[in-house]
């Protein structure tokens, strides 16, 4: 295997639903057998790169490959390295887990004399195989998405796309499906990872980028772009009450260079911020604010999110509905 391979490359892919501006001119690469995360709010853009790069959607203008096919003029050579894991399950509940799995592996071609053995092999290593002979409707979320993902993996391929793959799990059933992925990077799979969960990008990807209405704003490792912010320094403030117009309030203080709300607590961004604690005390004493609690943080992801984006954390912990069908 040929060392750190761009095993993805997009160049300059634009694409417009409408009036809507999905994509603007996005370029980047994956190198082979890396988790590279697509982290940005719902409504990113994230959907519809996975879309182009498995060859759903058309893009207005650019260029994309996939282990060096080109995904416009030859998709189908394309597809044939890839694996999709969609939001909304695309497996079929009145069949069995099973059914579903030998199904899939004929649609991807996969010889019949190995239907039975592969999807023996993938029920086995999903911790499925005592609910082979279950019904997919009858599966929880988190063994529905667990299923959906081994179906993608059925014809083994190099490079496996997951859309928001923890989106309405609940926490064991997210965290399992962490430990899922970490395994299947150990095994040379590269993964394409779309997330609005920072937290969950800083625990799996080796890099990450950031896209916000459609533009990508800055590509790197989670460790480097939290160095970025290093000389940044974070105060979170638990207080109340929190009325709507506190963040400019405390923008408007000299030092104070970001404001957001994180649940009940106020987290400030700035470079001299210890010199302005005096001034943030008093203006919350003078507006009858009860402090809770004052402490200083070490910038996380989150924070270099916020900084380099301009968008509120809260905005990326709002989930998309999840929708009807199979994964609910």
């Amino acid at each position: 295997m040929e060392e750190n391979k761009e095993i993805i490359q997009v160049q300059g892919i634009s694409k417009k639903f409408g009036e809507i501006q999905a994509l603007q001119e996005i370029s980047f690469s994956v190198k082979e057998g890396e988790i590279f995360g697509f982290l940005g709010p719902n409504g990113a853009g994230k959907t519809t790169t996975i879309k182009i790069l498995s060859g759903l959607v058309k893009p207005a203008s650019g260029l994309a490959f996939v282990n060096g096919f080109n995904v416009i003029s030859d998709p189908v050579r394309a597809k044939e390295s890839v694996g999709v894991v969609p939001e909304s399950s695309n497996l079929y509940a009145e069949l069995t887990a099973r059914e579903n799995l030998i199904y899939m592996a004929q649609l991807y071609g996969v010889p019949k004399k190995e239907w039975e053995s592969r999807s023996e092999e993938l029920l086995r290593e999903f911790n499925l195989f005592d609910r082979a002979h279950t019904k997919f409707q009858g599966f929880s979320r988190g063994m529905k998405r667990r299923l959906t993902i081994a179906a993608a993996l059925v014809h083994r391929p190099r490079i496996l796309f997951l859309d928001e793959p923890t989106t309405g799990l609940d926490v064991m059933s997210a965290r399992g499906l962490r430990g899922i992925v970490k395994k299947l990077k150990e095994k040379g799979v590269t993964i394409f990872l779309t997330t609005h969960l920072i937290g969950e990008a800083e625990e799996l990807c080796d890099r990450v980028a950031i896209i916000v209405k459609g533009q990508i704003r800055v590509i790197d490792t989670p460790m480097v772009l939290k160095m970025k912010v290093q000389d940044t320094e974070v105060i979170e403030i638990k207080m109340q009450p929190m009325p709507a117009t506190i963040t400019k309030e405390m923008e408007a203080i000299p030092g104070v260079e970001k404001v957001t709300i994180v649940e009940d607590r106020l987290r400030l961004y700035g470079k001299t911020l210890h010199e302005s604690i005096g001034s943030i005390i008093s203006h919350l004493d003078q507006g009858g604010r009860k402090i809770f609690s004052i402490q200083t943080l070490t910038p996380t992801l989150e924070d270099a999110f916020v900084k380099l984006t301009g968008v509120d954390a809260e905005v990326m912990r709002i989930d998309k509905p999840v929708k009807m069908g199979g994964i609910n």
